[in-house]
């Protein structure tokens, strides 16, 4: 019998809701195939629940995937792209042909293996990397309660949804993920769990026996399991979740390659092609008699005018906000404006000023509490927080207010101790729109908040991560907290802006180019110690803007040049005045960020690393230092790890010290000097 049958009284073909979904399978059993690449099952066995979902409930409008009242959609199990491929080009995404689809997982196609945020239209965040998806998506319902608490229901007033699976759920990120959610109680939270009982190495009774309802209710989510073929129980589960009082789990029992006669239900639909005779015989069990790619056109019919759905809601919402008066109007779009107001500029050239008068003689993190006191008011769509160490981090402004589960017009988020979590949640933040977020935690941390450090890199979007306590400075703590190797493992992220300022100013200018890097994160790496001042800022320059500067440079020409980043510019000021006590020009540079210095023009690069040999000083790992000191140069820093001492005797034990730089010059320049002789 057909699965489709006439309505003679509208005189047109009705469409069964198998159908629908037997698209979304079809084309992705098909991509994946012509791919030989991909995971088939989880869009086979969750394409019955997407279906419910986009058809019913998202509110969505292909036609401006940006529209900013959109409900978000997350694929956490971003290994099941085809779903979502299908569901974009069968919505009527524009660009999302079947040519892209045809092209999954090639060069240059719209249809990657993972979903990329910014390089395919209408996805919402880059997922792949298990956990990240949901995590991600508890910043997007956060930033959508904090929205609606400042401009109402006319203007924000809708929900995030997430389709997770096994493997999101088993990531240890996932359990902060959820209990902040829960706490904060984010009631526009749904998540889809597709409960296949499967994972790659078999059935997830093989490592996992977690009563995930159970896990999720101690969190304070509402939880219900239902069968994830049976569209009518989908509804009534998401039904009932848009009104919960809290976050919503919807545990889906599916059957992974649903349809496939002799894979589904097994690994064997994980990862892999089904194969051209299951392929063939899936056709016939699911009654799909068509062609590779061939939609009947009915079905996309169907498809397309659910795609079109939207359009009013998004017609209406334009025609309201409109309705309103400027002064409602204007701060929602000016919270949506990448672009920072001009009050900001005025008070952080202020700052700086002020900074160059007083020269303080405080830790860069004290500097960076006086920033944010600063901006915080200038920047009203600013939005803090801290890994449960506001007053180590320094992170919150006088003027900030907590967000609260009961109140969201606070502008400063207790994470609570989850810096995965933290981090993750700041990029869906971002992404969502509407704020700056920034966090605090140690920088011996950031290798919790590194996988969404790096999403955010990949993505180019503006989070900022301020990382306190950054070198074996910070003293009695011990090696588990002084950072050794961090500072070079995140200069190894691509796109990811790595700042460790040495003074008040140069606090102040990093900031300043974090906040104005609008397609890039950055870290800023801040001292627990006290700082000298060095830096004047009469001419209103960001010399951090350059990546690394000329501190002191001699009159008459260098013997060596120091180059130094954060706490250490200090010693290499001290090493440089000893050495001209001997007779010995040494200039002395800053370097407070690697990549912008990287991107600045050969010329302005050899004006300021000169000719004469190089020496490096910093407290942390060599990394890529070598790149800046050639081979005629020598690195003054660490060499493992730390210890537990006053930040004093530390550096003085590891050699990290003026008598040290300078012995490391001399010694460059007596080689340099006999080389020459020698050639």
């Amino acid at each position: 019998m057909s699965v489709h049958a006439l309505n003679a009284d509208q005189n047109r073909v009705e469409v069964s809701h198998a159908e629908l979904a037997n698209a979304i399978r079809f084309l992705a059993i098909d991509a994946v195939e012509r791919a030989k690449s991909g995971h088939p099952g989880m869009p086979m066995g969750m394409a019955d629940v997407a279906t419910v979902l986009f058809s019913r409930f998202l509110k969505f409008d292909p036609a401006d995937p940006a529209w900013p009242d959109r409900d978000r959609f997350v694929l956490s199990a971003g290994h099941g792209s085809m779903l979502l491929y299908a569901l974009l080009h069968l919505t009527g995404y524009e660009g999302m042909t079947l040519n892209e689809l045809r092209a999954f997982r090639q060069w240059r196609s719209k249809t990657p293996g993972h979903p990329e945020y910014g390089h395919t239209p209408g996805v919402e965040t880059t997922t792949g990397p298990l956990g990240q998806g949901i995590a991600t998506a508890v910043g997007m319902a956060l930033a959508e309660r904090l929205m609606n608490a400042r401009f109402g229901n006319d203007f924000v007033d809708h929900y995030t949804y997430v389709i997770t699976g096994d493997g999101c759920l088993m990531e240890g990120l996932s359990h902060e993920a959820i209990s902040l959610a829960g706490h904060l109680r984010l009631n526009r939270l749904i998540v889809l769990f597709d409960d296949n009982q499967i994972s790659i190495d078999g059935a997830t009774s093989l490592s996992c026996s977690d009563d995930q309802l159970a896990r999720f209710e101690a969190s304070g989510w509402s939880a219900c399991r239902v069968d994830g073929h049976d569209p009518t129980a989908v509804a009534a589960a998401i039904e009932r979740a848009r009104n919960s009082s809290g976050p919503s789990l919807i545990a889906c029992r599916t059957i992974i390659g649903f349809g496939a006669p002799n894979r589904m239900g097994s690994e064997k639909a994980h990862g892999a092609p089904l194969g051209a005779e299951e392929v063939a015989k899936t056709r016939v069990a699911l009654d799909w008699p068509h062609q590779p790619f061939e939609i009947p056109e009915p079905v996309m019919a169907q498809w397309r005018k659910i795609g079109a759905r939207g359009q009013a809601a998004r017609r209406n919402w334009i025609e309201r906000t409109r309705r309103l008066n400027t002064e409602t109007r204007s701060p929602f779009h000016d919270a949506l404006n990448r672009h920072l107001p001009s009050g900001y500029t005025a008070a952080i050239a202020k700052l700086r000023l002020r900074f160059a008068e007083e020269r303080p003689n405080i830790a860069t993190r004290q500097a960076s509490q006086l920033v944010i006191d600063t901006i915080a008011q200038a920047l009203p769509n600013l939005l803090g927080g801290s890994a449960d160490l506001t007053h180590s981090n320094l992170t919150r402004a006088k003027v900030q207010q907590p967000v609260r589960p009961d109140g969201f017009e606070g502008n400063y988020v207790h994470y609570g101790v989850r810096e995965h979590a933290m981090a993750a949640a700041m990029n869906g933040i971002a992404l969502h729109g509407g704020f700056i977020p920034y966090g605090g935690t140690f920088l011996t941390f950031a290798d919790y908040s590194r996988p969404a450090i790096r999403l955010a890199a990949l993505m180019g979007i503006r989070v900022i991560h301020v990382m306190t306590h950054d070198s074996i400075g910070l003293g009695e703590d011990g090696p588990t907290h002084q950072p050794v190797e961090h500072l070079a493992s995140l200069r190894a992220i691509p796109n990811l802006l790595v700042f460790r300022p040495g003074d008040a100013v140069e606090t102040a200018e990093a900031w300043d180019c974090a906040l104005r890097a609008g397609t890039s994160p950055s870290v800023l790496c801040l001292s627990r110690q006290a700082l000298p001042a060095f830096r004047d800022a009469i001419d209103n320059v960001n010399r951090v803007a350059r990546g690394a500067y000329v501190v002191v440079e001699p009159d008459d020409g260098r013997d060596v040049t120091l180059i130094a980043t954060g706490s250490e510019v200090s010693i290499a000021l001290e090493a440089a005045k000893l050495l001209a006590a001997d007779n010995i020009r040494a200039a002395v540079v800053s370097a407070p960020c690697f990549d912008i210095f990287r991107r600045q023009s050969p010329e302005y690069r050899a004006e300021v690393l000169g000719t004469a040999p190089r020496i490096g000083v910093e407290a942390a790992v060599e990394g890529d230092w070598a790149r800046w000191l050639g081979d005629s140069g020598q690195f003054v820093g660490m060499n493992g790890f730390g210890a537990s001492a006053p930040a004093d005797t530390l550096y003085r034990k590891f050699g990290i010290t003026p008598a040290a730089v300078v012995a490391a010059a001399e010694r460059c320049i007596t080689r340099t000097r006999m080389m020459a002789t020698y050639s």
